[in-house]
């Protein structure tokens, strides 16, 4: 059940609009900035959508969004007395979260410019995960889900996990990141339902609600600039920072692994299974292709932004599931999942003979483009 007085329901609101007047406001600046520092993404040889240059530097608005509206809706919790409260998060849980955010969109954003190679780009991501742990924020259980009670970690085994768990979340969006507003809109779609479910009776922790809804509310600013056709991408940027910040907000204070992995069923399996696909043909993991199922949508013959809605349906359907199904409920769901859409994802492959279209971005025949790390011919 969810519980929530209008103090809680007053921070919430703030945090998101707030969050989404900044974004909105803040994006075209963000465009001139990744412009005059040449985060450019340019149209290649074979994309499709946009026909010229667009800004890569659209994540440096949304995580600035974010970092401001979480601060000044938690400060004002604490300062006016509202019932919104940090005893859910440490203070250095809170430092991982915004500083770690930051980091990321930083790091993204060199990216973004320089086009880095695939160790330089796991490289970065392992150090963000280190950080992050080092703030404390560490899944160290998760629910048993063949009977009651959590499993317990070892501190190796819960480090490893976490750091497979964050490279993993930012890897997923950035790849995920192929068509115009999809990763911001699927993101949005997680962001509020780990929201949701922090303020049900079973985990309680409203002041991770709150940064909920200043990333849902930073991403929802950020949309209008993005959907197609966008004015703007997210760029590596946004994808780090989006990652980063689903991945820690989900293990933060009580671990929500189950729930992030069903409501961000769609970019988790597509990672899973492309990598899958492309060592089973013998290419390599980071290898490009059109694999992916916003392609896989597009020759369907979808339109660019009906195979966006249609992602977008499938991960409300997936947010639902995990609003009304237990822990185990929700583990049990995300493995069906993956196993039904490995299977029509190896029967879609097989039909085109198994092929892999090269392409100058691992993304870029659908328009939003070269964010998938490892990105770009740099692999």
């Amino acid at each position: 059940m969810i519980r929530a007085d209008g103090g809680t329901l007053l921070v919430i609101a703030g945090a998101f609009v707030l969050a989404a007047l900044t974004a909105l406001l803040l994006t075209p600046f963000a465009g001139r900035l990744a412009t005059a520092a040449g985060a450019i993404d340019r149209p290649g040889a074979m994309r499709r959508v946009h026909q010229r240059p667009l800004p890569r530097g659209g994540g440096l608005a949304v995580a600035f969004a974010f970092v401001v509206a979480g601060l000044v809706a938690l400060g004002a919790s604490a300062s006016l007395s509202l019932s919104v409260d940090l005893f859910d998060i440490t203070p250095l849980e809170l430092i991982g979260i915004f500083g770690g955010s930051v980091a990321a969109a930083g790091l993204g954003f060199v990216d973004d410019r320089f086009q880095l190679r695939a160790r330089w780009q796991l490289l970065m991501q392992v150090g963000l995960a280190l950080a992050a742990i080092g703030a404390g924020l560490l899944v160290d259980a998760i629910n048993n889900p063949v009977g009651r009670g959590v499993i317990e970690f070892s501190t190796p085994f819960a480090v490893a996990f976490t750091v497979f768990w964050i490279v993993g979340m930012i890897n997923s969006i950035n790849w995920i990141d192929g068509l115009d507003g999809l990763s911001s809109g699927v993101a949005l779609i997680a962001a509020v339902t780990l929201g949701v479910i922090s303020l049900t009776d079973a985990i309680d922790q409203p002041a991770v609600t709150v940064l909920c809804a200043a990333l849902a509310g930073a991403l929802a600013g950020f949309l209008p600039w993005n959907f197609h056709p966008a004015r703007i991408f997210i760029g590596s940027a946004g994808t780090y920072f989006v990652g980063y910040a689903l991945a820690v907000l989900s293990i933060a204070g009580t671990a929500k692994v189950a729930v992030a992995l069903l409501v961000l069923g769609v970019p988790i399996i597509d990672t899973f299974w492309i990598i899958v696909r492309r060592l089973l043909a013998g290419q390599p993991p980071f290898a490009a292709d059109r694999g992916h199922v916003h392609h896989r949508l597009l020759d369907l013959g979808l339109s660019h932004r009906g195979a966006v809605l249609t992602i977008y349906a499938l991960c409300l359907v997936l947010a639902a599931l995990s609003l009304v199904l237990s822990g185990s409920g929700q583990l049990y769901a995300f493995v069906g999942i993956v196993l039904g859409a490995g299977v029509l994802l190896f029967v879609s492959t097989r039909r085109e003979g198994g092929a892999l279209e090269a392409e100058s971005y691992d993304s870029a025949a659908a328009g939003e483009g070269a964010d998938a790390p490892p990105n770009g011919p740099s692999t």
